[in-house]
């Protein structure tokens, strides 16, 4: 199958979670989980292609204990009223599991120079396993996404939304939009997480991963009118079937984790994803480090919804 667009695939190899963020300066931004898990790193370029070759720079990094000293997972760089901000999550070296989110900011125009400032954890109604948030505007309202655990519900976790204040805190109670019920969703574990935001064609979607980091992993899908109260759980749809998963004749495993992003002359919608190109693994999938960053385009369909087509095989 034929890339129309000819982006390199893999894009940025062993850059799990890829985030794309297109600014205005021109720019393509880009960040994702390195294999160690502990920094966060970010890369620019003027083209999607060119963030195979551009020179990351390592923009903050994990503590020796306490807080943010393990796992750090996960990072989206964004912009907001006129400063730069990174949301990551992040473990204990005691207790590496104990994944929490926090915020990053910079108000340098240029997020590879400037100082990152730690603005701190972002409380939700209870504290537990949470990660993967991300944040959009809508209707002059700032939102939150993101995955996390609920005690009284069995499984890794679930998807929430909220309204913001400001890039650290909250100002409404969360409110749950999905949780794993199917069975693709279920595999291995119980897992909704990685949501990312598309607004198009009347409607709000959030894409979102599911079930083991193995060839399980695939990609769901939620929507909402956009007039319609984004806090309310009845206002969200749900596709009753993965939307992006593997491909075993492109030889692609565990499609996910995504971001959106549009080609360099704005024409093209782009789905940037992690996979992997082989489908056994020794161990614990979440420590092999080939989960690569790849992009690709895609389409809508006549109702509306976008089609993401199957993921890409390696160039030769």
């Amino acid at each position: 199958m034929v890339n129309k667009l000819a982006y390199k695939n893999p894009l940025v190899e062993q850059r799990a979670d890829p985030w794309v963020y297109k600014h205005t300066d021109g720019y393509y931004y880009f960040t994702g989980s390195v294999p160690a898990f502990d920094r966060i790193e970010v890369r620019r370029s003027k083209t999607i292609n060119g963030l195979a070759d551009a020179e990351p720079v390592t923009v903050w990094e994990k503590y020796e204990s306490g807080p943010m000293s393990a796992n750090i997972w996960a990072p989206e760089i964004h912009f907001v009223d006129g400063k730069w901000y990174i949301h990551f999550a992040a473990g204990r070296k005691d207790a590496i599991f104990d994944i929490r989110m926090y915020v990053l900011e910079n108000a340098s125009p240029n997020p590879l120079r400037g100082e990152w400032v730690e603005k701190g954890q972002v409380k939700t109604d209870w504290d537990s396993f949470s990660l993967d948030a991300t944040t959009f505007e809508h209707h002059g309202e700032q939102y939150y996404v993101w995955a996390q655990s609920d005690p009284k519900i069995g499984g890794n976790s679930n998807l929430y939304i909220a309204k913001m204040e400001n890039q650290w805190t909250l100002s409404s109670p969360q409110v749950m939009i999905s949780k794993p019920e199917f069975d693709w969703e279920i595999i291995g574990f119980r897992v909704n997480e990685g949501a990312a935001v598309l607004k198009r064609n009347g409607k709000i979607f959030i894409s979102y991963s599911a079930s083991k980091t193995d060839y399980n992993y695939c990609m769901g899908l939620l929507w909402a009118d956009e007039n319609s109260n984004l806090l309310d759980p009845t206002s969200w749809e749900k596709a009753t079937e993965p939307v992006f998963q593997t491909s075993e004749e492109n030889k692609q495993y565990g499609p996910g984790h995504n971001s959106f992003t549009v080609s360099e002359d704005g024409k093209e919608d782009i789905l940037v994803y992690h996979a992997r190109n082989y489908k056994e693994i020794e161990g614990d999938p979440l420590w092999d480090p080939n989960r690569h960053a790849r992009a690709k385009e895609f389409t809508w369909n006549a109702d509306g919804t976008p089609h993401f087509g199957i993921p890409m095989a390696d160039d030769d």
